[in-house]
């Protein structure tokens, strides 16, 4: 399924990453975890418009991997898949490998 998403926003797929106590203990898929703060940029929006009415471009792009508020996007459902959706300002950081 394709995705377009209009003015500022973005669809994230999340990154699910292993979850360990702080003694090294690995959490199985059925505990009670966090909600994920990464994920994977897989549609950007054309950006918003200024009070000039110009078209200000996102700072991301698709494929991006980035770091994001924990409560801000939304969560959808799709297809029995996760996203998330939100706006550009949830976006915290671009994770740089």
């Amino acid at each position: 399924m394709r995705f377009k998403p209009l003015s500022n926003h973005l669809f994230i797929e999340p990154i699910e990453e292993e979850q360990k106590t702080k003694s090294g203990i690995v959490l199985p898929d059925t505990a009670e975890k966090e909600k994920p703060i990464k994920g994977k940029i897989i549609a950007v929006g054309p950006g918003k418009t200024n009070e000039k009415g110009e078209r200000v471009p996102m700072a991301v792009k698709v494929g991006d991997v980035v770091l994001f508020k924990k409560y801000g996007p939304d969560e959808i459902e799709i297809d029995d898949k996760k996203y998330l959706v939100g706006d550009e300002d949830d976006i915290l950081a671009i994770i740089n490998y």
